[in-house]
């Protein structure tokens, strides 16, 4: 079976490689490539902008032009969120969200849109991150005593912090100790903050270079530390992780997953 891939954020360095990837791909084939309105690349062929031949299909701003997809993939702005989501369920379409820094309100249509259509939502679709997360929880569960501190660390241009894979790995630490980890998350440290409490869990934001994505959970305990830690040295590597989502998702009974799920660690 071909599965029709739509891309939203088509334009974007994400949304390229997923074009890229689905044409290498035998059981993919590019359904349709959105990007925003007035994305100076709307006309331009989805295959020529990622660097590969023709794909004839060409970048458009029509949101219904997912129609007929099996599988949208949204690399793209929280501000483009709304309109996808509406389009996605008055379809019925799987979806696979990639977008990070969802509000409130988004997260709130995102769990109503999993109420009507099978999608996966991850801060951070690399395996090695889904591993990370797993791994993370069970060592919170097995070092209770165990102070916990997250770093992580972007390139420069890079307009969020934390970012939401640190966000993730947040919840991942706190949910091994049955805690609400943005209850517990403690923002960088300065002046006299007073000692270390046992609960909270400190998030440390670096950014600089060409970084594409360092995160590490440290675990400090007396005479001894455990340091989980993953690096990004290639952004396909997202891609990839990605487009194994959608194969997934696809024929799926309605309901958010996770990348966990994707992977079969839950």
């Amino acid at each position: 079976m071909t599965l029709k891939v739509a891309v939203h954020g088509a334009a974007g360095r994400m949304g390229r490689a997923i074009v890229q990837l689905v044409h290498e791909a035998a059981d993919l084939t590019l359904h349709a490539a959105i990007d925003a309105e007035g994305s100076p690349e709307i006309g331009r062929d989805a295959g020529e902008l990622a660097g590969i031949k023709s794909a004839g299909v060409a970048v458009t701003d029509r949101i219904g032009a997912l129609v007929g997809a099996d599988v949208v993939l949204d690399f793209s702005l929280p501000r483009a969120l709304p309109r996808l989501f509406d389009a996605v369920e008055s379809q019925r379409v799987a979806l696979v969200v990639a977008t990070t820094g969802l509000d409130e309100a988004l997260r709130a249509r995102l769990a109503t849109l999993a109420e009507r259509v099978p999608l996966v939502a991850a801060p951070n679709y690399s395996t090695g991150v889904a591993v990370l997360y797993h791994l993370a929880e069970k060592a919170a569960a097995l070092l209770p005593d165990f102070d916990m501190e997250i770093i992580e660390m972007h390139h420069r241009h890079k307009v969020d912090a934390p970012s939401g894979t640190a966000l993730g790995l947040l919840e991942a630490a706190a949910r091994g100790r049955a805690q609400d980890g943005r209850e517990h998350a403690v923002y960088g440290r300065q002046g006299h903050p007073g000692a270390r409490t046992d609960s909270e869990i400190g998030v440390m934001t670096l950014r600089g270079g060409d970084v594409i994505g360092d995160h590490t959970l440290m675990l400090a305990g007396p005479g001894e530390r455990l340091e989980l830690t993953h690096r990004a040295t290639n952004r396909n590597l997202f891609a990839q992780g990605a487009l194994r989502a959608a194969r997934f998702v696809v024929g799926r009974p309605a309901g958010r997953y996770s990348m966990a799920q994707v992977l079969g660690l839950s």
